[in-house]
C-alpha cells in the first residue's frame, strides 16, 4: 500500500497566554522577518517581544487567549487527507508543520518520518508565495530534514480554481446575506510586506494582484450593477514604506467615494489574528467611525469544498512532478526571487 505524507506549512500561533513572547521571539528572530545580521537580529527580536507582548496578549483574549491557527489547520488537514485518501488511493496522513510555534517543523519532520512514507508532498497554506512564508518554511524544511523519500514541493497556488471559486462563494454569500446593501467596493486585503522585500524580486504582491483579478472576474455581474474591487495591504508595522494602500487608506477612500466594503482576506486561509482582531475589530471600528454605509468582511475559507478540493488536485499534480513546481504559470522572469525560477536558472 503506498503511503503518502503531506505537510502543511503555516504561520502558527500562541496556543496560550504565556506562550505570546516566545511566539514573537520566533517570528521576529527570522532572517527572513528581520534581516539584520546576528547578534543585531537576537537584540531586534528580543526588544520587539518584549515590548509587544502585552498588547498582544490583549488581542489574543480577544479570541479567547489563543490563536485558532491549529485548530483550524487541524480541520483543514482532517478535510484534506479524506479527500486526497479517496484521490490517490493507499494510505495519507497530513502532518502541520508551523513555523513560529508548536508544531514546529522539526516536530512535523519527526512524525513524518515515523510514518515512513513512500512520497512527501510539501503544501503550503500561503497560496502566493514569498520570501518571508513560504521561502522561510522551505528553508526550515530543508534544514530539519534528512530523510531520502522523494519530495515533490508545491511553491504557491495563486489563481488555482478551487481557491478562486471558494473566495467567490464566501464573498456572494456574505453580500447577498444582508441584501446586497448598495453601492460596493471589494476590498482585497492581503497582509502587507516592506517595499523593499518586493523590490528584491519577491513575486507576492504580483501574486496577489493575480488571486484578486481572477476573483474579481469570477464574480462578474452576479455582484449586481454597482460594485468595484480594489487591492489593500494590512498589519504593517515599523518605520519603513511598505506595500499600499493600506487597508485603512483603502476603508477611508470607500467612504469618500460613497461606497460600502466588503473585505476578503485574499491572502489568508484560515481565521487568525489578522482577520478575528484586525479585520473585524480595528478595521470595523474605523469603518463606523468614517461613516461607511456599511462594512462587511467574508469568511475565510477554511474547509470550503472547493478551497480544499483544489488542494487534493494541487497535491496530486505535485506527485506527478519530481522537486519544486508553482501549481501555475511560473512568475515572470524579473521576480528573481521565484524559487522555481531559480530552479531554472540554476539547471541552465
Amino acid at each position: 500500500m503506498t503511503k503518502t505524507a503531506v505537510v502543511l506549512f503555516n504561520l502558527g500561533g500562541p496556543d496560550r497566554p504565556d506562550a505570546v513572547r516566545p511566539f514573537l521571539f520566533n517570528l521576529f528572530s527570522d532572517k527572513a522577518i528581520i534581516g539584520a545580521p546576528q547578534p543585531f537580529r537576537w537584540l531586534i527580536a528580543q526588544l520587539i517581544s518584549i515590548t509587544r507582548t502585552k498588547s498582544a496578549q490583549a488581542n489574543y483574549a480577544i479570541m479567547g487567549g489563543a490563536s485558532p491557527l491549529l485548530k483550524e489547520t487541524l480541520a483543514q488537514a482532517d478535510a484534506l487527507r479524506g479527500a486526497l485518501t479517496v484521490r490517490l488511493g493507499g494510505e495519507v496522513q497530513i502532518f502541520p508543520a508551523m513555523r513560529y510555534w508548536k508544531p514546529f517543523t522539526k516536530d512535523a519532520v519527526r512524525a513524518v518520518d515515523a510514518f515512513d512514507p513512500d512520497e512527501i508532498v510539501l503544501l503550503p497554506l500561503y497560496p502566493q508565495f514569498s520570501t518571508t512564508t513560504t521561502a522561510s518554511s522551505l528553508k526550515a524544511w530543508r534544514e530539519a530534514y534528512r530523510g531520502k523519500t522523494p519530495v515533490h514541493v508545491v511553491c504557491c497556488y495563486p489563481v488555482d480554481a478551487g481557491l478562486v471559486e471558494a473566495h467567490a462563494r464566501k464573498i456572494r454569500a456574505t453580500h447577498e446575506s444582508v441584501g446586497r446593501p448598495g453601492p460596493l467596493r471589494v476590498l482585497f486585503s492581503a497582509h502587507g510586506l516592506p517595499q523593499q522585500v518586493v523590490d528584491r524580486g519577491d513575486p507576492y504582491q504580483n501574486q496577489i494582484e493575480r488571486t484578486a483579478e481572477a476573483v474579481a472576474n469570477q464574480l462578474g455581474d452576479g455582484m449586481g450593477a454597482d460594485w468595484d474591487w480594489k487591492i489593500c495591504y494590512q498589519s504593517r508595522v515599523g518605520p519603513l514604506k511598505w506595500l499600499g494602500p493600506s487597508t485603512p487608506e483603502a476603508l477611508k477612500e470607500a467612504g469618500a467615494d460613497g461606497r460600502g466594503v466588503l473585505v476578503v482576506p485574499i491572502a489568508f486561509v484560515s481565521e487568525h489574528i489578522e482577520t478575528l482582531v484586525e479585520l473585524d475589530h480595528e478595521y470595523a471600528e474605523l469603518a463606523r467611525e468614517i461613516g461607511l454605509p456599511f462594512y462587511l468582511r467574508a469568511p475565510a475559507l477554511g474547509v470550503d469544498v472547493a478551497f480544499i478540493d483544489g488542494l487534493v488536485e494541487i497535491a496530486a499534480a505535485a506527485l506527478r512532478r519530481p522537486g519544486l513546481c508553482p501549481a501555475a504559470d511560473a512568475c515572470p522572469s524579473n521576480f528573481t526571487q521565484c524559487p522555481y525560477r531559480q530552479v531554472q536558472r540554476e539547471a541552465a
